[in-house]
């Protein structure tokens, strides 16, 4: 079958979806209709893309953490105590890595295990074993709308029972669930898995029942440039409203340039409608998710927490719909969920003290136009690979490095494109690859990242991109030589 962007045909869908309800037991509770009921029952407050619609329409930034553990008492005791002590607006819930793995039965073991030890032996929540029932035990015990974040290649079985359940938002796609997350997972077969979900989602959205889709920003987390997360976000979008989707939230991670990354979020909205217009989808709402910083974290708390106010400032600045909240315990590893708590609480006092203030840097439209020309670069080239047709064009860049994510795992991924920062600390490409930019967009990147290296007395090297990896957990942005203080 060729991979093409078009919507999947009922009896297609069906077939498929008979096969996917029977990969474990709990896929014989998901009954559609009922769901549809449960849904419509659910008061507006609980609503995942009613809420997001709300703060796009008020100019206001919502915050959300990330939080799993194994057993449902559990994660509903982690939850409320998220959402009560640390005032999260949206919650998550995070799955654990069997169930991105579809390894169910193992999952099943880490539930007794973890009933067995009183603690939690999984990194997150199998909501597969759990089944409807138990999704729904969470969804009728909070008050705030709740999203799945996974990392799941093939997230087919997860979205039945967690939609079933009563999940109003569902994280991922098949690029950006792909080559960050799995080694030897076909692009085609990522697609075609999440056009599944997709058009899961659209079925729900025809049905009256709006769930939110929110392709994964951040990508590896490390030194990602603006418009390679802003081709991956807007191909999923293009191939999310195909298959009927129409409350979708596209994201970016934290670089760390205060300039870059207001730039980067506003163009992130602009660039994703205007490419779904053109493309004739016109019906879809579009809001954005900032993403606080991916990479290392400093040991210190208190350090920690500088870090955690830079990217909640960033968010505010940039006029968010939401942002992802850090841990002082990033560094450290799973946080308890007073940690979460303070992190939520941290960034809701910084969004707050600037929820009234604009960022007006005088380089910040000349940061705009250059990732608008980037990214065009890059999702027009995608169409073109595959003849107008994005699904199957996407297959073609990754494969060319037209689309190259840096330091994916994917051997799919070409992993030719370098990333580094430049004297400023924005982030430009040192090694092109094959990344399809005009030769002035090359010299741009050229010319800032020789300033760097003229700054520091060094030649421009792998070196940089080394040094800049590992600059926020040792104090700084850019990884300068040591002893070397910004000029």
């Amino acid at each position: 079958m060729i991979l093409q962007n078009k919507r999947i045909p009922d009896d297609e869908f069906n077939s498929i979806r008979e096969e996917v309800l029977k990969q474990w037991p709990t896929g014989a509770d998901v009954d559609f209709k009922e769901a549809i009921e449960f849904h419509k029952a659910m008061p507006d407050h609980k609503v995942f893309s009613k809420k997001l619609v709300d703060a796009k329409n008020k100019g206001v930034t919502l915050i959300q953490p990330r939080a799993g553990v194994a057993l449902i008492q559990d994660q509903i005791e982690l939850l409320t105590y998220l959402q009560d002590k640390g005032e999260a607006d949206l919650l998550p819930t995070t799955i654990d890595s069997y169930t991105r793995q579809n390894r169910y039965e193992e999952a099943e073991t880490g539930i007794r295990e973890s009933m067995k030890e009183r603690r939690s032996m999984l990194n997150g929540f199998p909501a597969v074993n759990h089944g409807v029932d138990g999704c729904r035990r969470l969804i009728n015990s909070l008050d705030t709308p709740i999203q799945v974040r996974h990392g799941t290649p093939d997230a087919r079985l997860l979205t039945e029972i967690t939609y079933a359940g009563g999940f109003t938002s569902y994280e991922g796609g098949g690029i950006s669930y792909n080559l960050p997350y799995a080694k030897n997972v076909p692009m085609e077969k990522t697609i075609r898995d999440w056009q599944y979900v997709d058009r899961l989602t659209g079925i729900y959205e025809e049905a009256g029942v709006s769930i939110n889709r929110e392709p994964y920003g951040p990508l590896t987390g490390t030194l990602v440039p603006a418009c390679i997360s802003h081709a991956v976000a807007i191909i999923e979008a293009l191939l999310a409203a195909e298959q009927g989707v129409r409350n979708i939230t596209v994201g970016y991670g934290q670089c760390g340039n205060l300039v870059q990354d207001v730039a980067a979020i506003r163009v992130l909205d602009e660039l994703t409608n205007e490419y779904l217009e053109k493309y004739g989808y016109n019906d879809v709402i579009v809001t954005t998710v900032f993403h606080q910083w991916m990479g290392g974290f400093p040991q210190d708390e208190a350090k920690a927490f500088g870090v955690i106010s830079w990217g909640s400032a960033t968010a505010a600045l940039s006029k968010a719909t939401k942002v992802i909240v850090k841990t002082p315990h990033e560094a450290a590893g799973v946080p308890t969920m007073e940690a979460n708590a303070q992190g939520l609480r941290c960034t809701k006092q910084v969004i707050s003290m600037l929820a009234d203030q604009v960022c007006t840097a005088a380089n910040l439209e000349e940061e705009k136009e250059m990732i608008r020309r980037e990214t065009r670069c890059i999702v027009d080239k995608c169409f073109e690979l595959g003849d107008g047709d994005i699904a199957a064009g996407t297959v073609r860049a990754v494969l060319s490095g037209v689309l190259d994510i840096p330091f994916a795992p994917s051997r799919f991924n070409a992993g030719k494109m370098l990333p580094a920062r430049d004297n400023d600390g924005a982030i430009r490409i040192y090694e092109m690859g094959n990344l399809p930019f005009t030769e002035e967009i090359k010299q741009f990147h050229r010319a800032k990242i020789a300033e760097r290296a003229k700054a520091e007395k060094r030649n421009a090297s792998f070196q940089m991109v080394i040094d800049d990896v590992y600059a926020i957990s040792k104090g700084r942005l850019v990884g300068r030589p040591q002893g070397l203080k910004n000029s």
